[in-house]
């Protein structure tokens, strides 16, 4: 098994790895190259994999990441009012969010979808990669936890 070892800031990849944004959070985990190859990741704790980014196995070989298409809703709209509404709504309920110029995309809820349908939106199933907001407390997952400390009570 191939042992993927740490982040790199450029080179040229001989090999891609496609992950799942729950996959993406994890500093340990065994993977399936695209090209077939078992490896697993043995990788710094803290922030996600993005899309892009560059790792090196312990053989030197480079490996790209690529964010996979995953269930998503997505919102459209040139209304900035509306969808900076929308992103507020959604927000506060710890869901995480990949604002794009006129549109947001989440984890696929039809609850969620219902609620910006009340706003006047009209979310749209996809299956699309999906780069959630880092947020401003920095890149921890995607995971709500309690006892979380970023300076607000939850009743949990």
């Amino acid at each position: 098994m191939l042992r993927i070892l740490e982040r790199i800031p450029a080179g040229e990849p001989t090999a891609t790895l496609t992950l799942p944004l729950d996959q993406r959070v994890r500093a340990r985990l065994r993977v399936t190259l695209d090209d077939g190859r078992d490896a697993g990741l043995f990788l710094d704790r803290g922030p996600i994999l993005r899309d892009g980014d560059l790792l090196r196995a312990e053989d030197g070989s480079l490996i790209r990441v690529r964010a996979a298409a995953e269930p998503v809703s997505v919102a459209r709209t040139q209304d900035g009012h509306l969808l900076a509404r929308a992103c507020y709504h959604l927000g506060n309920r710890h869901t995480p969010l990949q604002i794009l110029p006129g549109e947001v995309r989440y984890p696929h809820d039809p609850v969620l979808d219902a609620m910006l349908q009340g706003l006047g939106l009209e979310p749209e199933y996809a299956e699309r990669p999906f780069e959630p907001e880092p947020g401003a407390y920095g890149e921890h997952g995607s995971g709500h936890q309690a006892g979380h400390g970023h300076g607000h009570h939850h009743s949990h």
